[in-house]
């Protein structure tokens, strides 16, 4: 499966509008590479490990040196000193705090439960505008520079790639459709998790945005998405206006883009920010962990709907705190207030 995090909507807004033919040129190369990409994506399962408690980082990082050829040379192994390398230190360090995160939060031993290797490459092809997770590794780009800085930049697009790849080995959601949003929607909860537990902010001070910092000075927006207010993260001349909805009322049925997996994502968004918020303290502890429970449970059809996926943690919330509980009537709500119908007996 090979997820990347800038959609295509906005390379093709690129592709048609920037004011610079190299970017234009920069956007098409992109898309080309992502729908070649693609065609090896349709899921896969990943044979799941056995879990194991021994909780130690095993972390590769190397350098593609500007081609489009992967895994790329060796820059860095585990517990070696720094590069001096900005992106290839980031890369180290943030796969470290996601590493952290799914040990501190739900003692998760790496991606796939049972210390699987973590590795990145940087500098991948000649200002590559995107990142992604393959099924293996993540790659980043360098950008632009003019819309889209170094994508090892932010933490929180580390933690969303590696996400797909905990969702790979859990309940495998198809890459389509409302399975395919949810597949890209436990993504940003678990990628914005990872920054608000680094950053040691409660669900009240997270900001909520993915990818804040991506977007080039002079672009006219804040970040890739919104949780909080889907629709909002950015309206420019050469990038376009953001696209999600926020709710149900304003779902868009589209053939492109898997059938709008990064657009129609922005409804379980805002369902999770919305319980996170109600929940209150620290989103990793109370909503994060139902939703990392729904996921991870074994439970989860892997063509699950919005509706299924919002009964399956009606349902974890329920056997972790019971029915009665706020933070189960906060996940009701939460499904309510997006336009999810949620089950009479949640």
């Amino acid at each position: 499966m090979r997820c990347h995090i800038v959609p295509p909507h906005m390379l093709e807004r690129i592709a048609h509008d920037a004011d610079d033919p190299a970017l234009r040129d920069r956007a098409r190369r992109t898309l080309a590479l992502s729908s070649l990409q693609a065609t090896e994506r349709r899921t896969t399962a990943a044979a799941a490990p056995s879990p194991t408690e021994d909780f130690v980082p095993n972390r590769t990082i190397k350098d593609a040196e500007n081609r489009e050829e992967l895994p790329g040379r060796t820059v860095r192994a585990e517990g070696a000193p720094a590069t001096g390398d900005k992106g290839a230190d980031q890369a180290y360090d943030w796969l470290g705090a996601t590493f952290d995160f799914f040990e501190a939060a739900y003692r998760r031993n790496s991606i796939d439960g049972a210390g699987l290797q973590m590795v990145s490459t940087v500098h991948y092809g000649d200002k590559y505008d995107n990142a992604f997770w393959n099924g293996e590794q993540m790659v980043y780009g360098d950008g632009d520079g003019v819309l889209f800085t170094a994508f090892t930049g932010p933490l929180d697009i580390t933690g969303h790639e590696l996400a797909h790849g905990v969702t790979q080995y859990t309940a495998n959601l198809e890459y389509y459709g409302q399975s395919g949003a949810l597949n890209e929607s436990v993504s940003d909860v678990f990628g914005s998790l990872i920054k608000q537990w680094h950053l040691k902010q409660t669900a009240d001070q997270a900001d909520w945005l993915i990818g804040q910092g991506l977007l080039a000075e002079g672009v006219n927006g804040v970040a890739l998405r919104s949780m909080k207010e889907p629709g909002t993260a950015y309206d420019d001349p050469q990038l376009g206006k953001d696209p999600q909805p926020g709710h149900m009322d304003h779902y868009v049925e589209t053939y492109r883009d898997n059938g709008g997996v990064h657009i129609n994502s922005g409804i379980p968004n805002r369902a999770f920010h919305l319980a996170a918020t109600a929940i209150g303290g620290n989103a990793w502890e109370k909503a994060g962990r139902i939703w990392y429970d729904t996921l991870t449970g074994g439970t989860l059809a892997t063509d699950v709907d919005f509706a299924g996926f919002a009964a399956a943690t009606a349902r974890s919330a329920t056997r972790l705190y019971g029915a009665g509980a706020a933070e189960t009537k906060a996940v009701n709500r939460a499904w309510t207030g997006v336009g999810v119908p949620m089950e009479a007996n949640g």
